[in-house]
């Protein structure tokens, strides 16, 4: 059997994940290995493992790897201790390869730890371009990598010309639009959100509909990110609809997002809005498909809400260069221009599906492709 090492460090690589980990664990020449780590483990960001572990998935080891503070000298030191930590797992586990997810910066610290430890890395979500520090994180993590799996043409072309051999990259799609394809199979919500998440907020009617906020501060930016989140609560509470609001990433800026969030709270008469921190992968895409669209700088905007047709305000520099589909509208941090944009593109419908980023088969493709490639640790500039 071939150990598969795939480690979790925040909420939303759960639901990039998902399906590999169901096609990894249900494998009968692949065994999963899981390691949970950083914010993805922490009640404050909504406990991503508890999710993971009701999905019926074993988790091998845990890891608290945050560093508080929120800002960027913490960013640093959380990528440091989860190297530290990430390299006992490793010896513990003995994995024959580790797969590792997308571009946060903890994300950096498990190719790393998989390199000098000579363990095989592969990397989900290569190839990509975005604002931030993610951009970087990115394309370290593609060099360190050795295996390369891809949501898009355009992300295998960028990948090969970083110089990757082209047998070692695969276009897969993103696993986070399997999930969204079994959502349009079955998109009604069976139980009430609030009652079944809890969360804080105005007694809300959601019946004539409502608006998702997914708001995160941009690494880059993180001075601003107060300001930011300010700017985007005045919009949505002018607008006077019912809007569920989740809770942000842990990242530099993410304190002064929250103050934003605690201090509208405290001193604006809100009566259209509640906040949670976490849902289930598949309950928050229902949630997105019923809406009436997402505002925000979240990337499942872009991605997952481009198949499900879900239309959506990009706010801000945070998802500069991704590719994107008819679904998103791009504006700046200003309240009117927000105001605006939500009256004018989230008042028309659902649009049709665009299979972006894939076709809903990407989890199954990727085990496969993991129990069949010669794993090979060494690698060359192809140029």
């Amino acid at each position: 059997m071939r150990k598969v090492c795939v480690v979790i460090t925040a909420r939303p690589s759960y639901s990039r994940i998902k399906t590999v980990l169901d096609n990894i664990k249900n494998h009968d020449q692949l065994e999963l290995q899981l390691i949970v780590s950083a914010s993805a483990v922490l009640e404050k960001y909504g406990n991503a493992a508890n999710f993971i572990e009701k999905d019926g998935f074993k988790i091998n080891e845990k890891i608290y790897s945050i560093v508080e503070g929120e800002g960027l000298e913490s960013m640093a030191k959380t990528t440091g201790l989860s190297l530290t930590e990430l390299a006992t797992s490793f010896s513990n586990l003995k994995p024959n390869i580790v797969l590792t997810i997308a571009d946060r910066y903890e994300t950096i610290a498990t190719a790393i730890a998989g390199s000098y430890m000579n363990i095989p890395v592969a990397h989900i979500q290569g190839g990509e371009v975005t604002g931030s520090i993610d951009e970087k994180v990115r394309h370290a993590v593609t060099k360190l990598s050795n295996y390369h799996f891809v949501s898009n043409q355009l992300a295998y072309d960028r990948v090969v010309k970083m110089g990757e051999e082209k047998n070692n990259v695969f276009l897969t799609g993103c696993p986070s639009i399997d999930l969204a394809a079994s959502v349009l199979n079955n998109p009604d919500i069976d139980d009430n959100p609030i009652e079944k998440y809890g969360g804080v907020g105005s007694d809300i009617d959601l019946s004539e509909g409502y608006f998702v906020v997914m708001h995160h501060p941009v690494t880059t930016e993180f001075e601003k990110a107060r300001e930011h989140v300010t700017q985007l609560l005045n919009a949505v509470h002018n607008i006077q609809k019912p809007v569920l609001w989740f809770w942000p990433n842990v990242d530099a800026g993410s304190d002064g997002t929250s103050k934003g969030i605690r201090a509208f709270r405290e001193n604006i008469q809100h009566d259209n809005m509640w906040f949670f921190k976490n849902f289930s992968p598949s309950d928050f895409l229902r949630l997105l498909f019923n809406s009436d669209g997402i505002i925000g700088n979240s990337s499942v905007a872009i991605r997952e809400c481009s198949f499900l047709g879900v239309r959506a305000i990009n706010v801000g520099t945070r998802q500069n260069g991704r590719q994107r589909g008819k679904n998103v509208v791009d504006v700046g941090y200003n309240t009117d221009e927000i105001e605006n944009a939500i009256k004018r593109h989230l008042s028309k419908g659902r649009l049709d599906s665009e299979e972006i980023y894939g076709d809903g088969k990407s989890g199954k493709t990727i085990a496969d492709i993991l129990s069949k490639i010669d794993l090979k640790f060494e690698k060359k500039l192809t140029y």
